[in-house]
């Protein structure tokens, strides 16, 4: 043993590659394409709406954050009768935001050697239910009505292989579905991925699309969602609020582009931000409740600083999961002032939900794009629909707020029903 330490004291280990942030995708309920759905995220827009279609009528939440697909054309295009045959809806908008991240990164690789240096790491955290309802309606007709393309389209690695596969990328491919904290999952295990030397440019994200009658009826037997607010749905997402009660599904899909920053520097990319760390963390208490003292968002939160060679009062601003449910939030806002102490009286806090709902396995990939974002411009999103905050934490309540430090670092949270946790730290160049 005194021989190991001896030697870990002498041995001189590589320096850790850098990563960066050189390219940004999204499609969202606050509209496709990334400066759009910012632009509308700070203007305290919502894409929260009733679900009027009979089949809603008689659940106890009737709203969801959905795509506008019809002043849409291009979203209307990918989910065409022909892609939808082949692909889940999730992946058919994943092509979308891949598309655009790939362009603003102006990374389309043409030869050999760089398709196999570009990996994809991209999830989604459920399958589309109304397929399988469906196909299983066809099973009864007969087994020749059931499509080739069922098992595919519902496999959850296949959007990564659907991006792989249209740009010819070689390295690693990679998905994860850990519930709600998939996309933040999928994001730091690419930076790791860079970090590690497996790829120099990841590819990755999450996709969801599985609004449904069943889902919503099954999230309601939780008690999981907000039933209050059906006739205003505008403010039926309301994280850190006193009345919130219960988060709004989501659907949407957000890919970011991650380089290698030496690589990133010779091609003259243009870079956002850069990724620091990246720490993870197990509840092991409850299927679909954090442990009430939040410990397990304190280990995720404190081992991404660790992971990021930082310490507490170097963060002044955390992207919370926040989804407005009763117990969740105040969960996290314990966790914050456990973890961050006296250093929260210099922090900002922001949930974006109220904007776009939950988004289940593209919310922390969504939400990751709007720190990366807010670290580029500095100017924080706001939690929107937030009259009565649970306690005296600055909430960027209803309006942004500039941030006004020479170097910007912030967290991402990221938390899943199983007691999965992730947190990301993201900082301006």
């Amino acid at each position: 043993m005194k021989f190991l330490m001896h030697l870990r004291k002498y041995t001189q280990f590589p320096p850790r590659r850098r990563v960066v942030v050189t390219g940004v995708g999204v499609v969202s309920p606050l509209g496709t394409g990334s400066e759009l759905a910012w632009n509308n995220l700070l203007k305290g827009h919502c894409g929260i709406i009733s679900l009027k279609n009979e089949e809603y009528s008689k659940l106890p939440s009737r709203v969801a954050a959905v795509i506008p697909i019809e002043s849409d054309n291009e979203i209307a295009k990918a989910m065409s009768k022909s892609n939808l045959k082949l692909m889940a809806p999730a992946t058919c908008i994943a092509l979308v935001a891949t598309a655009e991240a790939l362009t603003d990164a102006n990374w389309i690789p043409k030869s050999d050697e760089e398709k196999e240096v570009t990996g994809v790491a991209l999830g989604m955290g459920m399958i589309d239910l109304k397929d399988v309802c469906e196909t299983n309606n066809a099973l009864k007709l007969g087994y020749n009505k059931v499509s080739p393309f069922f098992v595919p389209r519902i496999l959850p690695n296949m959007a990564a292989g659907h991006i792989s596969i249209r740009y010819g990328f070689r390295g690693p491919n990679h998905a994860v579905s850990t519930a709600c904290a998939t996309g933040a999952h999928s994001i730091g295990d690419a930076f790791r991925f860079i970090r590690n030397g497996d790829a120099d440019v990841m590819v990755c994200g999450g996709a969801e699309s599985c609004i449904s009658p069943l889902a919503i009826a099954g999230f309601c037997r939780l008690r999981a969602l907000s039933t209050s607010f059906n006739d205003i749905p505008e403010k039926a997402s309301r994280p850190f609020d006193k009345l919130r009660d219960g988060f709004v599904m989501g659907e949407g899909a957000a890919v970011v582009v991650l380089e290698e920053y030496e690589h990133a520097l010779r091609r003259n990319a243009k870079m956002y931000a850069e990724l620091l760390g990246y720490g993870l963390s197990g509840d092991a208490s409850h299927i679909t409740s954090p442990r009430e003292d939040g410990s397990g968002a304190i280990l995720s939160m404190s081992r991404a600083l660790r992971d990021s060679n930082l310490s507490n009062n170097e963060i002044s601003y955390i992207n919370a999961h926040a989804t407005s449910t009763p117990v969740g939030d105040g969960i996290e806002s314990t966790a914050i002032r456990t973890l961050f102490k006296e250093n929260v009286k210099n922090m900002m806090v922001s949930s974006t939900k109220g904007a776009h709902g939950h988004l289940l396995g593209a919310a922390g990939n969504l939400e990751a794009v709007w720190t990366i974002l807010a670290c580029y411009h500095g100017v924080v999103p706001p939690t929107i629909n937030l009259d009565e905050p649970i306690d005296d934490l600055n909430y960027v309540a209803n309006v942004p707020q500039k941030w006004n430090k020479e170097r910007r670092i912030a967290l991402k949270n990221s938390f899943g029903f199983g007691g999965t946790n992730a947190t990301l730290c993201i900082s301006s160049i």
